[in-house]
């Protein structure tokens, strides 16, 4: 399952790939290296971003500690938003350009590492908001240099965002989620423990697992990296590549992950062994992700989680607001679209399918569809999740306005390896509202 599982290279395409990671180190307890890591990288002034229910916990001071040890001033900024939005990130864009650290730290899920990606890039590099934000939302700009070194310390396995230059936020005024993606906000390095995850109440399990889940999948069944029409000038390479080599592998390994450990990680805080795992997956898809690019149900997402109403999920989350999690906003429209994207590539969708678990017996090419909704939706059941758009609170009469949402995230609807029209967004949304 090398270079000879991807097609010839199209006409006017690019026959290369690119392979960027950031510097990682996994392991039970690693987060006590924390001080020494951030001195190595020259850090003296050190801004460290969480959230307000992370600072609580023990991981938080283990991380100030290491870092006063390691003799670094340290300023700590806990106002992240959980789904930040174009707000929380000004917010946090203000507080570092005051303090002007040379360095920064973040400790939590993936809202406290996209915050403080955001805000390194606008206290290093200046500009109107929507600059850097990805087009035709925003101006698309190329982030004009390095940015200041930033060690990413994740919390939660699910997603992966100390591994990849992307950050996700709500746009407020057009109610959708968009985002910024470069290289340059790559962290420098990433300290993943996974006795982090030994807090994590069993729905933020399911949902960041589910993004998890969904990262590999929609990486493994992109649009090929050689149907990817070829840059101008080979700097110019997306990180969204398509499928390839390097991060099929990642793919795969996070999918039979995702396939043998969710549900019992979901269902038994104690059991240290399927949380661990969870964690590597996350890494996994990460990198794979953040070379090969998501599609369409994280496209579709986007919407769903911009314009929900009164949806509030249980245990582990924000209570005093109408929020949908980022991996249930994704994976509540997965079933469809695989459904649907299947014919692109039967033999792809088929293998995800069996990797996650599915009974492959007597499936052909013309099954791959509906095999590998069926064991997503079996997955959904089996961890709680609610039963599609219905379940988090929307209607036939809002297939319009998510497919309006939808329709801007060209940078990832372009990934897909089948044509993501707005006709066909609208069919998808409408299949994704009952799944049973």
């Amino acid at each position: 399952m090398g270079c000879c599982h991807h097609p010839a290279v199209g006409e006017g395409c690019d026959g290369a790939f690119t392979v960027d990671t950031s510097r990682i180190t996994f392991g039970r307890g690693c987060l006590a290296e924390v001080g020494d890591r951030a001195r190595a990288l020259g850090m003296t002034r050190v801004a460290l971003f969480s959230d307000a229910r992370v600072a609580r916990l023990p991981h938080f001071e283990k991380v100030r500690q290491s870092l006063l040890a390691a003799g670094l001033d340290v300023a700590v900024y806990t106002d992240v938003h959980v789904e930040p939005t174009d707000q929380s990130f000004l917010d946090a864009a203000r507080f570092a350009s005051e303090l002007r650290p040379d360095g920064y730290v973040s400790l939590g899920g993936g809202s406290v590492i996209d915050t403080c990606k955001a805000a390194n890039l606008y206290a290093t590099h200046p500009a109107d908001f929507l600059a850097y934000v990805n087009a035709p939302v925003g101006e698309g700009r190329p982030v004009p240099g390095p940015l200041k070194p930033h060690l990413a310390c994740p919390t939660t396995s699910g997603t992966g965002s100390e591994v990849t230059g992307i950050t996700i936020f709500d746009l407020l005024s057009l109610s959708a989620k968009t985002g910024i993606a470069s290289p340059a906000l790559r962290p420098t390095e990433a300290l993943i423990d996974p006795d982090c995850t030994t807090t994590l109440p069993g729905e933020v399990v399911a949902a960041s697992g589910l993004d998890v889940l969904s990262h590999a999948l929609e990486s493994y069944t992109a649009r090929p990296y050689v149907r990817r029409p070829a840059p101008a000038r080979p700097s110019l390479r997306p990180m969204s590549q398509g499928a390839n080599p390097w991060s099929d592998l990642g793919c795969r390994e996070a999918l039979r992950l995702m396939g043998l450990y969710l549900e019992r990680g979901v269902k038994d805080a104690g059991d240290a062994e399927a949380r661990e795992q969870l964690m590597w997956a996350a890494t996994l898809a990460g990198i794979a992700f953040g070379n090969a690019g998501v599609h369409a149900p994280h496209g579709m997402a986007y919407a769903v989680a911009g314009r929900v109403r009164d949806f509030r999920p249980s245990g582990g989350y924000p209570d005093d607001e109408a929020l949908v999690p980022h991996g249930m906003a994704v994976i509540v429209n997965a079933p469809a679209v695989f459904r649907y994207t299947a014919t692109a590539n039967p033999e792809r969708h088929l293998e995800a399918a069996g990797y996650l678990g599915a009974d492959l017996r007597g499936a052909g090419p013309g099954d791959a569809g509906e095999v590998l909704a069926g064991r997503l939706v079996e997955v959904m059941r089996a961890v709680g999740m609610p039963n599609g758009l219905g379940g988090v609170g929307y209607t036939d009469a809002d297939v319009a306005a998510l497919t309006e949402g939808a329709f801007p995230q060209q940078r990832l609807l372009q990934n897909a390896p089948r044509e993501m029209t707005r006709p066909v967004l609208t069919d998808l949304f409408r299949q994704a509202l009952r799944y049973w």
